[in-house]
């Protein structure tokens, strides 16, 4: 036989969460980090003024790594390969797999232009040479031309990557490259303590009943009795949470999630 869980209620939990002390300076440094790390540069500046919190590095650096991603979010990948030389040639000298990936874009966009001899002319000259020398960009070469033997590429297995998935995979390697050469983390903070939130709530749920929170936007803690028809929300949306707690009223949505991990925590480690 199975035991029963223990309820904790609402109100006890609530009590314990008033008793966690969580640092408003260390708020603010966790909503300037992610507006940084994601390149929101005038929310940055604004949310300086008004917090005083300092960024790590120089807000300016912000505006040409977005340049640089939107670019690649356009199809505009010669341009944004000018731009990642002007910041640093270095970034694309030291990082064959991004400057593959980047050419790799470039093919993508002339065939997704109908610009067929000069993609497979492209091909040949710049990838090829790359592909003889690693396997893996053999294969990653041999599945984007593939895309040439296709009229329709909704029927092909490889349309995926005429999606515009493809180019913000490509644009968020990029800003991570740029990142890493600013000596900045390539990921923001906030969502993975959101993640690290949602696997302990996942983790505690097999040990006691309690109030949830499962829409992390809002921070809104749920009684225990109805939580069975939620208990599945995404985890990939920590990055759409994480927007919204950073754009809204920060030191009174973020302190609830944060004051909530630090409770999982205390709990799972019993």
């Amino acid at each position: 036989m199975g035991t029963s869980k223990k309820v904790i209620t609402r109100e006890e939990w609530e009590k314990r969460l008033s008793d966690v002390k969580i640092r408003k300076e260390d708020m603010n440094k966790l909503v300037m980090n992610f507006l940084v790390t994601e390149g929101y540069v005038e929310a940055a500046e604004k949310f300086r003024m008004e917090s005083g919190t300092e960024p790590d590095i120089d807000l300016a650096t912000i505006t040409d790594r977005m340049a640089v991603k939107k670019a690649v979010q356009c199809g505009n990948v010669e341009d944004a390969i000018e731009k990642v030389n002007d910041l640093n040639p270095e970034i694309l000298d030291t990082n064959p797999q991004l400057f593959f990936h980047l050419q790799q874009q470039r093919l993508i966009e002339l065939i997704r232009n109908g610009k067929i001899e000069e993609a497979l002319e492209f091909a040949q000259e710049e990838l090829a040479p790359r592909g003889e020398e690693n396997q893996s960009f053999l294969e990653e070469l041999e599945r984007t031309v593939s895309l040439l033997a296709f009229e329709d590429v909704s029927n092909c297995p490889v349309g995926e990557l005429l999606d515009i998935s493809q180019r913000l995979k490509t644009a968020s390697e990029v800003n991570a490259a740029i990142l890493t050469s600013q000596s900045h983390e390539k990921d923001p903070k906030l969502p993975s303590l959101l993640k690290m939130l949602v696997w302990a709530q996942n983790q505690l749920d097999e040990k006691v009943t309690y109030p949830r929170i499962n829409d992390l936007s809002n921070a809104t803690l749920e009684d225990p009795v109805h939580l069975q028809s939620h208990q599945q929300n995404s985890i990939q949306k920590e990055r759409q949470w994480a927007v919204r707690l950073c754009y809204g009223p920060h030191q009174t949505n973020l302190l609830q999630p944060l004051a909530h991990l630090s409770l999982l925590s205390n709990f799972t480690q019993m």
